[in-house]
């Protein structure tokens, strides 16, 4: 970042420019109670060379993913990146490009959204994506909204409770004041409980919510869930890992109306959490009811291939009361990166990484369950995380791996404040098996050092 010098003449310019004389009539309109008595306390300045060590030095007190083994999951992984991605989004005619209105947007950015629809199309078996949208919890929002103008109801909208916390607080605030109650639906055994399903579904519902795999890593009963939510009219919505649809069936060959996803996971950094990259296709019977934009292709007057945003016009985002959605762009860098991905992997590739993922995950369950009083919470087949109990506080034992630099996973007492001896552990193509033996017994240990101090 540039350091640009405010001089005294430039001050002065800038004040004359707004109409004041001085500094203190600027903020003339604060209250005196909440003015700053005291000076700041700031040190004195430092040199160039100084600033830069002092700065490297807070930098390298953080522990990275790329500094670290890495078993985070709860929606952000640790994936391999293929060197291609970076290459092809650094380029400047990517890097610098500003996600614009129709009227300026460049037939170069709308042909890399209109792949990256296609491929998504493709991977989910869905008739339609638009060209993304904010990330996966805004994105459930969205689709929910869309699932209540297909269907007139403004009745109950129903969710697994293994679906994300954090993506159900996040539409929960979109729903706070419009007609839709939200109610959660029992997961017991770590996965939906159709019985509970079954008797909270009725012709008020608009749309049932389930995360497959599920916050827990699980696999749901999405094929009997989409009969059982059918039978009553409503819409059934599912959001999927994009990296498990190498090995699970995609979202439309079980039916789904409405995926949405976290794409972070298709060449994108881990980048402190998010936001990252939302994913969201539907059947075509709802493509005028779709949120964010729409690329399609059609031929210019001289009968040239060409690409234009369609179905959604600048209007309709502007005219807040016409509009669809609230989104009126798009993740445009983090888009072209997925498209990059899978076009660099391929189907056969993304087979190969679910794969991986999935050996890897249950080679390491196999490892943690051998520890005394160490056990799966749940009975429950899985992808790449998974979810254990421990005999002693879950946190302590993350925190006290940290020292090995490894980033143990996830405690659910964040979310459940009865599972703070549970947690969820995630395992990418990434990890060796020397890693997986050698968290394993670190793991170990820790967990007897937290139990002897308990």
């Amino acid at each position: 970042m540039a350091y640009l010098l405010n001089t005294p003449d430039d001050k002065k310019e800038m004040l004359k420019s707004i109409g004041v004389s001085s500094i203190d009539d600027l903020f003339s309109t604060i209250p005196e109670s909440v003015r700053l008595k005291r000076p700041l306390n700031v040190p004195e300045a430092l040199t160039e060379i100084e600033l830069t060590r002092h700065v490297e030095r807070l930098a390298n007190a953080n522990i990275s993913a790329d500094g670290a083994v890495c078993y985070l999951g709860g929606g952000s992984y640790d994936h391999f990146i293929p060197a291609v991605v970076d290459t092809v989004s650094s380029r400047s005619e990517f890097y610098t490009a500003y996600t614009p209105y129709q009227a300026e947007a460049s037939q170069g950015s709308l042909q890399a959204f209109y792949e990256f629809q296609t491929m998504i199309s493709q991977l989910t078996a869905m008739d339609i994506s638009n060209s993304s949208l904010y990330e996966a919890g805004s994105g459930l929002a969205e689709a929910i909204l869309m699932a209540m103008s297909v269907t007139g109801r403004m009745g109950k909208v129903l969710v697994a409770e293994s679906v994300h916390p954090e993506y159900r607080l996040s539409f929960t605030t979109y729903l706070a004041n419009l007609e839709p109650s939200v109610e959660t639906v029992a997961c017991p055994s770590g996965k939906m409980c159709l019985e509970d399903l079954a008797g909270k579904l009725d012709e008020t519902v608009s749309c049932v919510i389930v995360q497959h795999p599920n916050f827990f890593g699980n696999l749901e009963e999405v094929e009997e869930i989409s009969k059982l939510v059918h039978s009553k009219g409503a819409l059934f919505i599912v959001t999927y890992d994009p990296i498990s649809l190498g090995v699970l069936k995609k979202p439309g060959e079980y039916d789904a109306d409405i995926a949405v996803a976290e794409g972070q996971c298709l060449g994108n950094p881990m980048i402190y959490g998010g936001p990252y990259l939302g994913l969201l296709s539907c059947k075509e019977a709802f493509v005028r009811k779709i949120p964010g934009r729409l690329v399609g292709q059609t031929v210019d007057r001289n009968g040239k291939r060409c690409w234009v945003l369609t179905l959604q016009t600048r209007e309709q985002h502007i005219r807040r009361e016409k509009a669809t959605s609230n989104i009126c762009t798009n993740q445009g860098l983090f888009a072209l990166r997925a498209s990059v991905y899978l076009a660099a992997l391929g189907p056969k590739g993304l087979t190969e990484t679910a794969e991986l993922c999935f050996r890897k995950a249950n080679f390491l369950m196999d490892l943690l369950c051998k520890i005394p009083g160490v056990k799966p919470k749940f009975n429950q087949q899985f992808f790449k995380e998974f979810t254990i109990e421990l005999p002693c506080a879950a946190q302590p034992v993350i925190n006290a791996l940290v020292k090995d630099r490894i980033l143990a996973g996830l405690c659910q007492g964040r979310w459940f404040k009865e599972m703070a001896n549970v947690m969820t552990i995630a395992v990418t193509e990434k990890r060796t098996r020397s890693e997986l033996e050698n968290y394993a017994a670190l793991f170990g240990a820790a967990v007897k050092a937290v139990q002897g101090k308990q």
